[in-house]
C-alpha cells in the first residue's frame, strides 16, 4: 500500500510537472470580449482579430522561441463578469496579457483586479479619458482624438450652432459628454444650444427621443448630433431619425461608435450622409491597410467582412506589444510595460503611431461620411498624429494632470501644480 501511494504521489507530482512545462512552453494571450449580449455585435470581431494576430505571429516562428496560445473567454456584455474572467484567466489560466474590452465599464470592472494582480492588457478603444494605469495601454482613441476634433469639424466646417448630446447611459457617455459641454461653453456656446440625453443599453424605442431632437433642431439654428450611443441601439436610433424624416442635411449626427462592422448586414439607407470620427478606415488607401483588408477576408474566410477602427487598434497594440516583447526578452509585465514606451508601429493609414509615456497612442483623426455600401469617404483628417491626452483640459479636476510612467515620475495622474502623485504609482 505505501509502494502504491508513493507511486501515485510520483505520478501526479509528475503530472504537476508536466503541466507546468506544458505552460511555460506557450505564450498565453488572453481574449476577453463579450461573444454575447448587447455589445456581441462590435466585440466578437476583436475576439477574431486577436486569433488572426496569434496564427500571424506563430508562423513568424512566435515569441522568445515560443508560440502563442490564445485563451478565449466570454463576459457576455455583463460587466461584473469581466472582473471574474480576467481573474479567471491571470489566475487560473496564467496568461501573459490580456486583449479586451469595449464599453468603459467593462474597462472599469476588470481595472482594480489587472492591478491588484499586476495583469496587463491592451484596450482597443475610443474611450473618455481621465485615466492612466500601469498595467493598461489604450490603444483607441482619447476625447481629443476623436470627440473634439469632431466638434471643431461641425462648428468649422457645418457651423453647427445646437448641440445634442447623445449617448447610452454609462461611463464613456457621460464623461465625453461633460468634456464637450465644457468645450463648447469656453467656444461661446450657450447653455439652452446644449441638449443631453441618456439612454440604457440596448435602448429600442426612440420615438420621442427622436422627436425632441427634432423640435430641438426647429428653431432655425444649424444643429447636430454627436452620439455616443454604443452597441444595437444604433440601428433603432437612426431607422426613428429617417421615419420622422431628419435627414443628415437636417441634422447631422456624428458617431463615435458606428463603424463599419456595425453598418454590415443593416440596411444603411437611413444612415447615409451621416458621419462618423474615427482613426482608421477601411477605405482608407495605403498599401499596408489593402493588405490587412485581404489577410483578415482570408483569416474569417468571407470576402463580404469589413474592417474598422478598434480592429486596426488591436493590431498596433498587438505588433507594439510583440515587439515590447522582444526588447525586453521576458513577457514578465514590468519589464514589457517599459519596453512598451518608445515604441512605434506604422499606422494602416499612413504615418507611424507611437506609445507615449501616459500609456497612449498618437494617431490620426479622420471624419467619415456614411456610404449606401456601409463604408465612409474621409471629408476630413488631421495634419499628422495627434498625441493622445490620458487628462483633458476642459474638466477643472482634470487640467493640471499628466501621466508619465517613465521615471522619475512613474505616475497615471501626476499634479503639475502640487507636484505629487494621488494615484497608482509603479
Amino acid at each position: 500500500m505505501k509502494k502504491f501511494v508513493a507511486g501515485l504521489a510520483f505520478a501526479a507530482g509528475t503530472s504537476v510537472i508536466s503541466a507546468a512545462a506544458m505552460a511555460a512552453e506557450t505564450i498565453k494571450v488572453g481574449v476577453l470580449h463579450s461573444l454575447s449580449g448587447t455589445m456581441a455585435i462590435s466585440e466578437t470581431t476583436l475576439k477574431d482579430t486577436v486569433l488572426m494576430m496569434v496564427e500571424e505571429q506563430n508562423r513568424k516562428g512566435g515569441l522568445l522561441g515560443k508560440k502563442l496560445e490564445a485563451v478565449v473567454v466570454d463576459p457576455a456584455s455583463d460587466w461584473p463578469l469581466f472582473a471574474e474572467k480576467a481573474r479567471e484567466l491571470i489566475t487560473k489560466e496564467k496568461v501573459d496579457v490580456i486583449f479586451g474590452c469595449w464599453t468603459s465599464v467593462s474597462r472599469k470592472s476588470v481595472l482594480p483586479v489587472i492591478e491588484e494582480l499586476n495583469g496587463l492588457m491592451f484596450y482597443p478603444v475610443q474611450y473618455e479619458g481621465e485615466e492612466s494605469s500601469k498595467n493598461v495601454f489604450y490603444t483607441g482613441a482619447s476625447p481629443n482624438q476623436q470627440a473634439i476634433p469632431a466638434v471643431d469639424y461641425l462648428m468649422s466646417d457645418l457651423e453647427v450652432e445646437r448641440w445634442v448630446l447623445a449617448g447610452t447611459d454609462y461611463v464613456y457617455p457621460r464623461t465625453t459628454n461633460k468634456i464637450l459641454e465644457s468645450y463648447l461653453e469656453s467656444n461661446g456656446v450657450a447653455k439652452e444650444d446644449i441638449l443631453i440625453n441618456y439612454t440604457p443599453f440596448g435602448h429600442s424605442d426612440w420615438q420621442s427621443i427622436v422627436s425632441d431632437i427634432k423640435k430641438f433642431g426647429s428653431t432655425g439654428k444649424k444643429t447636430a448630433v454627436v452620439s455616443t450611443i454604443n452597441g444595437d441601439a444604433n440601428v433603432p436610433f437612426y431607422k426613428e431619425l429617417a421615419n420622422q424624416g431628419i435627414s443628415s442635411e437636417d441634422i447631422p449626427v456624428v458617431a463615435f461608435s458606428v463603424g463599419e462592422e456595425e453598418l454590415s448586414g443593416i440596411d444603411t439607407g437611413p444612415l447615409v450622409g451621416h458621419l462618423a470620427a474615427w482613426n482608421y478606415f477601411q477605405g482608407i488607401d495605403s498599401e499596408a491597410n489593402e493588405y490587412f483588408v485581404q489577410q483578415w477576408k482570408k483569416f474569417i474566410g468571407d470576402e463580404k467582412r469589413v474592417t474598422n477602427d478598434p480592429m486596426e487598434a488591436t493590431y498596433i497594440g498587438f505588433n507594439m506589444w510583440a515587439k515590447a516583447v522582444e526588447k525586453a526578452g521576458s513577457t514578465e509585465v514590468d519589464a514589457v510595460e517599459q519596453a512598451m514606451i518608445g515604441i512605434e508601429f506604422p499606422n494602416l493609414t499612413g504615418g507611424v503611431a507611437k506609445m507615449n509615456k501616459n500609456h497612449h497612442l498618437s494617431k490620426p483623426v479622420f471624419i467619415g461620411e456614411i456610404q449606401d455600401d456601409g463604408q465612409f469617404e474621409v471629408v476630413w483628417e488631421t495634419d499628422g498624429v495627434v498625441p493622445g491626452d490620458a487628462w483633458s483640459d476642459f474638466l477643472p479636476g482634470s487640467k493640471d494632470l499628466i501621466a508619465d510612467w517613465t521615471a522619475p515620475i512613474k505616475c497615471g495622474n501626476y499634479n503639475t501644480k502640487a507636484e505629487a502623485c494621488s494615484g497608482q504609482v509603479q
